[in-house]
């Protein structure tokens, strides 16, 4: 199998995605769970999946569709498609699988994957991270994970513009 068909491979459907993680657990494989946007891939980001990845065997993302993140971020966002930010989750060798998902929130996505660890960045206090009460009510832990200080794709997005990047002006 070449490079990419490996990338691409990772990147599933709900359904797909199921079956993938319930032949992970046959084996006691511990599964973590995060999800987010992941417009513009940078080094904080690198540095949370790493972490997220640490506290178990496999790591699934969810990513936020392009309409989704549309909905959450506005009509500039996202900078880039779908495709294009799954693929490159997909090339970490922290990240095992990724399902896009369309709503506003991974709720369906968290009941249907049940992780035995359920991460967000340091920004969502753990009582209020979406699908907490699921994975917790499945004997999953619940965790905040810290910043990485310096990193944020709206900070990028703003000095993009002060610089005058046509791209992301429009």
């Amino acid at each position: 199998m070449k490079h990419i068909e490996v990338l691409q491979s990772k990147i599933m459907d709900l359904e797909k995605a199921q079956k993938q993680v319930a032949a992970w657990r046959i084996n006691d494989d511990r599964i973590v769970f995060t999800n987010g946007c992941f417009d513009l891939p940078h080094p904080g980001h690198v540095q949370y999946l790493a972490q997220a990845r640490d506290l178990g065997n496999r790591l699934v993302v969810g990513l936020n569709s392009d309409a989704s993140v549309k909905k959450l971020k506005g009509p500039d966002r996202p900078v880039q498609n779908q495709n294009s930010r799954a693929l490159i989750l997909a090339g970490l060798a922290t990240v095992d699988l990724i399902v896009i998902f369309d709503e506003d929130t991974p709720l369906n996505l968290i009941k249907a994957i049940q992780p035995d660890v359920l991460v967000k960045g340091g920004d969502w206090p753990t009582d209020q991270i979406v699908g907490a009460d699921a994975v917790k009510a499945n004997g999953g832990q619940v965790l905040s994970l810290p910043f990485t200080e310096g990193h944020s794709t709206s900070e990028l997005i703003e000095k993009m513009r002060n610089r005058g990047c046509e791209e992301v002006r429009n």
